[in-house]
């Protein structure tokens, strides 16, 4: 509820935010080429990492949010290893404005989901026998944006002149 001025009424219920479930959707982890692979590397290697974001409505107020990571090392053209992995969660969100639930749902739920995923990949690649890979903190926000601008972009290609 707004008042006449577009900001909430006083009396207008606070936004409720909940974490319902957290969990590994789906995870690779491939060390194609070992034991060659696991030898000392004479220089650091080429690390490439992917991340998206995808959302949907599972309920009136509940939403599930996947982080998806894909990153593979390489030396030489040899693929040291590679991993992929979707990391959800079931949020519950309510008592925020319409207008904002899209970027609420891309921005802070993946936030949250981050470092559980970050801790996974670390692990996974340690139990691999490389060290850890710890992933640099995510701009969710400029994530969102760069997303936002491509979605836009690919809408005027769309329109005929």
């Amino acid at each position: 509820m707004t008042n006449g001025n577009g900001a909430p009424s006083e009396n207008a219920a606070p936004p409720q935010f909940n974490v319902l479930a957290q969990y590994i959707k789906d995870f690779s982890f491939e060390n194609p080429n070992s034991p060659a692979s696991l030898a000392a590397q004479d220089k650091q290697p080429t690390i490439n990492i992917q991340i998206n974001v995808t959302a949907n409505a599972v309920a009136e107020h509940d939403f599930e949010v996947a982080l998806s990571i894909e990153g593979k090392a390489e030396n030489d053209n040899l693929v040291l290893f590679a991993f992929e992995l979707i990391y959800a969660g079931v949020f519950r969100i309510q008592n925020v404005p319409q207008d904002s639930m899209h970027p609420f749902i891309m921005i802070e739920c993946p936030r949250l989901l981050f470092p559980f995923a970050r801790e996974i990949i670390a692990t996974s690649v340690r139990s691999g026998g490389f060290p850890p890979l710890m992933l640099d903190p995510v701009d969710f926000v400029g994530l969102y944006r760069q997303n936002m601008a491509r979605q836009a972009e690919q809408q005027q290609q769309v329109k005929p002149s």
